[in-house]
């Protein structure tokens, strides 16, 4: 039986105002010194970039499998436009899209599967989703695999402990559909509401094996081992984004998603293992 969903698995990454009020200090003072030194005339009086901008917080729903991408992109946002906190809150997609319809206050959405972008935009909450990604899925074991896995058929031995995700959640379907394709009936031992838990359970020892997304394997290193699964090109996620229609702040909404799509995007989800459309 699924686990009891825990809530949103969250990870934040902002920067807090009093940096930005720190600047300002700066700038105010840099001011009065240029006024003191020439007495007055001729003094400046072009703000610096983003000085006349009031501050934004975008506050992202991603994918858990997004988290390592995710968390260097809103990095790489946050340099180029300081003025703007970015706030990001890891889980199933699923659940993070139940939680935007019933009203939790986000401005963008990333999901690991189009099903759960489609129900936002049925409510109407999503401004024109474009994928941004792709993934699949990899069988993926403990460090050293001591139970000896070598393919999706032992998914179905009893006398191992099998993790999948809940059939819910975009990972989850994935994985009925590729174990549908090959013909194995899995007997799991947890179903899990998002692929991050999966992962810990395997990298943790608790579990002898499990599909994951490949990235996912690529994320945890060391700390376990990945096995391709002939036929998982053929089950492939497609990863949406969208700004929502009631963001806080559209333009930095907006601006984000323009980002994730754009080059700098690119380059940061090809390296963490995700196809780009």
């Amino acid at each position: 039986m699924p686990h009891a969903d825990t809530g949103v698995v969250s990870i934040v990454r902002s920067r807090g105002r009093a940096r930005v009020a720190v600047a300002l200090a700066i700038g105010v003072a840099a001011t009065l010194t240029g006024c003191a030194a020439d007495g007055g005339a001729g003094a400046s009086t072009s703000p610096t970039p983003h000085a006349d901008a009031a501050p934004a917080t975008v506050t992202v729903f991603a994918a858990a499998s997004l988290t390592e991408a995710f968390d260097t992109l809103a990095e790489r946002f946050q340099a180029e436009h300081p003025n703007v906190d970015v706030v990001l809150n890891y889980g199933g997609s699923g659940t993070l899209a139940q939680q935007i319809v019933e009203g939790a206050p986000v401005d963008v959405f990333a999901s690991a599967a189009e099903p759960p972008m489609q129900s936002v935009a049925d409510a109407g909450l999503a401004d024109a989703p474009v994928v941004f990604a792709t993934n699949t899925l990899e069988l993926v074991v403990p460090a050293g695999n001591p139970a000896g896995v070598t393919g999706l058929d032992d998914l179905a031995d009893a006398d191992l402990r099998i993790a999948l995700c809940d059939a819910s959640v975009p990972c989850g379907a994935a994985s009925e559909k590729l174990l549908a394709q090959a013909g194995v009936t899995a007997a799991p031992d947890t179903l899990e509401s998002d692929v991050r838990a999966v992962l810990t359970k395997v990298s943790l020892g608790e579990v002898d094996a499990a599909l994951v997304y490949r990235t996912d394997v690529q994320a945890a290193v060391d700390a376990v081992e990945g096995i391709e699964v002939p036929g998982a090109a053929s089950v492939v996620n497609r990863y949406p984004i969208a700004a929502l229609t009631d963001a806080a702040d559209a333009a930095a909404a907006a601006d984000f998603v323009a980002f994730i799509t754009g080059d700098a995007g690119r380059t940061v989800l090809a390296d963490a293992g995700f196809g780009v459309p």
